[in-house]
């Protein structure tokens, strides 16, 4: 076995650059999977063809956040990302709440995308003429492939979600350059960017699937510890992926709408927004291309999965070097130079959680899928709401640290954004989640979340004092 180390988290293997971390990010995001699925479902939900635009309001308000974000990054030495920032400005009880609630969306994350990724497998196979597997098959099998690549060093999962990410981007290009070389479905035009046409549309809905399309840019900041040179790559890979993914998602969807016609996209997107995209391949490339996009959209959420699985090793690795947690999970590997013990951990839970879904029989897409990532969706906005107000007042009380619109004015901008988004969420919340009951179950759920985090501060405090008050520097 391995042996480990209880050193600092520098020790971490520094491989990462600018570009394996903007890969892992971006990846997590499942750029194709949001071409082929939630684009659809803007055009569905909101009623309008601008579906451009909602990605262009998301990107502006998460710039903003970056701003804030990424000028804490340099005051905060340690990969904890929002409970490390949560815990600076607003102490370390809400720290610890946040950690517990980002843990949770995560988890909840990880196994509501790879419930998708069994059902995507499963209608993959039967899809080609094979047999009909039970989805739960592939699923596990997911999960262990993403516990063996997590336990090794990082870089061999930033090379994995590489090849994935180029994949993806070469059909969804190929998709896009075929479109507009045929000028479309009735010649190009703007209509899909023209801010009137949004008038009289479902603006709410549209922003939130938007929104949910970038969820991932923020584990920039998790991966500080294995990053060369972190004071610049955390910052330049950020800002990056956030530009990067509203190019790509805006062109996407301007391109897509020009392709059905901006007078058929609503109809045909509410028609089927299953095959909206493959419809839209196979018309204007090839069918061939459109057998390969099905394949790829199951590893486009597959590299989610490992993304969030990282991600949330990483977390556990920061509270366990932290003493909140056993500090078993803060140890090194010392022959990949990874938080494997984390890792394990994760995958292990994964695992348990996935079963627990199995065994309730619930539909992997529309139960699993829709209520984790409800759950996820909710929770993690709110995070950033919390992690923005923590930025201001932790720079209000070291202003000499940064110039007012990197240290205010930036991230009260972003914290108006995220709760209008907040709002927007909560307020169609049973569309999203399926029912009202379901919206009060996850409202409950996620709070729920946040409050043992708060109660595990509090009893942190009174049984060990010596590792709450080493909290005050981690």
């Amino acid at each position: 076995m391995p042996t480990t180390s209880e050193s600092p988290s520098t020790e971490l293997d520094r491989q990462l650059g600018v570009t394996s971390i903007v890969f892992m990010v971006v990846a997590a995001a499942a750029p194709l999977g949001v071409v082929a699925g939630s684009v659809p479902l803007i055009f569905a939900t909101s009623g309008t063809v601008t579906a451009p635009l909602y990605f262009a309001a998301a990107a502006i308000v998460l710039l903003l956040f970056a701003v804030g974000f990424t000028r804490m990054s340099r005051c905060v030495h340690n990969a904890g990302a929002f409970y490390s920032y949560i815990r600076a400005g607003l102490g370390r009880t809400a720290g610890l709440g946040g950690a517990t609630l980002a843990m949770t969306c995560y988890a909840v994350f990880l196994v509501g995308t790879n419930a998708y990724v069994g059902a995507a497998t499963t209608n993959l196979i039967a899809g080609f003429g094979g047999p009909q597997t039970p989805w739960w098959i592939w699923s596990l099998l997911s999960c262990a492939v993403c516990g063996w690549l997590g336990y090794r060093d990082i870089d061999l999962s930033a090379k994995v979600l590489g090849v994935a990410l180029i994949l993806e981007a070469l059909v969804i290009v190929a998709m896009n350059v075929a479109i507009v070389a045929h000028g479309g479905d009735a010649g190009l035009n703007t209509e899909p960017i023209n801010p009137t046409n949004t008038v009289g549309g479902a603006i709410g809905l549209g922003l939130v699937f938007a929104f949910g399309g970038y969820f991932g840019f923020e584990a920039t900041a998790v991966f500080r510890s294995e990053a060369r040179n972190p004071e610049k790559t955390i910052p330049r890979a950020t800002y990056i992926a956030v530009i990067a993914i509203a190019a790509f998602y805006g062109l996407s969807s301007w391109t897509m709408a020009l392709g059905w016609g901006t007078d058929k996209v609503v109809s045909a997107a509410e028609a089927d927004a299953e095959s909206f995209m493959l419809d839209l391949t196979g018309r204007y490339v090839s069918p061939i291309l459109a057998d390969i996009t099905q394949i790829l959209i199951v590893t486009s959420f597959f590299a989610c999965v490992l993304s969030f699985h990282n991600v949330a090793a990483r977390y556990l690795f920061t509270l366990g070097g932290a003493g909140a947690l056993p500090r078993i999970l803060g140890q090194i590997n010392t022959t990949h130079r990874a938080p494997s013990n984390a890792s394990l951990t994760v995958t292990t839970v994964f695992a348990a959680l996935t079963l627990i879904a199995i065994l309730t029989e619930l539909d992997p897409v529309a139960d699993i899928y829709t209520i984790c990532g409800g759950i996820g969706t909710l929770g993690l906005i709110l995070l950033m709401a919390v992690t923005s107000t923590a930025i201001i007042v932790f720079f209000r009380r070291a202003p000499h640290r940064g110039n007012i619109w990197t240290t205010l004015i930036a991230p009260l901008l972003a914290l108006v954004g995220l709760l209008v988004v907040a709002a927007s969420v909560l307020a169609n919340f049973p569309l999203i989640v399926g029912s009202a009951s379901a919206a009060i179950c996850v409202g409950i759920f996620v709070v729920l979340a946040f409050c043992v985090g708060v109660i595990q501060a509090i009893a942190l405090r009174h049984r060990k004092p010596a590792a709450w008050a080493a909290l005050a520097d981690c």
